[in-house]
């Protein structure tokens, strides 16, 4: 009688799930990714992740810094996504962690593919984005029924830590819209001139928040008349977000 040889670790098919891990208060993370961190084998996580978060991982998991720094990759995508497949290849259970929630700006689309075109089963686990935190800790509704009827999320740079010439220059000049800049630290200036120029009032809000929800958060209320000297007076490279709109005066 032949015994079953048991199956080898490169023959047992893992799997990844990306988990969002919001925007830094601990308490804000899901049950459900709370859960999985604790369960998982390993965890690739990214600089913006806060250290309260990758303190509830798992004892067993092992930890990968993979993150980005600036606008220059510390680690190609391509090699994240490589190493990603290749350990969920070998039978583990793979915890891509990204800051706020994965699929907005956080390049979830690349890795999303690169899984399913190895064949490795993907699960996305949805966390709040540094927009919904910052207007918690605002108390301010992004879409006021009174004066805002669009909420949109743009991001501040390109590739090259550039300003965009793709945004909808009007789109954000809208009166009746509430824009969230993403990462505009170095492009706000440019960003303010433009939408000025496509007929925003000079006078509208504009909030500058730094640090969303975590202890040392930092919040600004100007105009977006102003927003490029409050911006240009806040020092250091911690995440920042620009929100602009008429809601934000409410």
């Amino acid at each position: 009688m032949t015994t079953a040889q048991p199956k080898q670790p490169s023959q047992v098919l893992g799997r990844v799930t990306l988990v969002g891990a919001g925007p830094g208060d601990p308490d804000l993370l899901t049950v459900k990714a709370l859960r999985l961190l604790q369960k998982a084998d390993v965890v690739l996580y990214d600089t913006l992740v806060a250290p309260e978060i990758m303190a509830l991982v798992g004892a067993a998991a092992e930890r990968i810094h993979v993150g980005k720094k600036g606008y220059g990759d510390t680690r190609p995508q391509d090699e994240i996504n490589a190493r990603m497949v290749e350990m969920a290849r070998a039978g583990r259970h793979v915890i891509r962690l990204k800051s706020g929630d994965p699929l907005i700006f956080g390049r979830a689309g690349d890795e999303i593919e690169a899984c399913r075109a190895a064949g490795v089963p993907v699960e996305i686990v949805p966390g709040i984005t540094s927009a919904q935190g910052a207007a918690a800790r605002l108390g301010v509704s992004l879409t006021h029924r009174n004066v805002a009827r669009r909420l949109q999320y743009v991001t501040g740079h390109d590739a090259t830590g550039g300003l965009p010439e793709s945004l909808d220059w009007r789109s954000i000049a809208d009166a009746q819209a509430t824009t969230v800049v993403y990462m505009p630290r170095h492009t706000i200036g440019a960003l303010a001139l433009r939408v000025l120029a496509a007929g925003m009032v000079a006078a509208t809000p504009a909030v500058v928040v730094v640090n969303a929800t975590r202890p040392d958060e930092r919040v600004v209320r100007t105009s977006v008349g102003g927003v490029a000297a409050a911006v240009a007076g806040m020092a250091g490279t911690e995440p920042m977000l620009v929100l602009l709109g008429w809601a934000l005066g409410k």
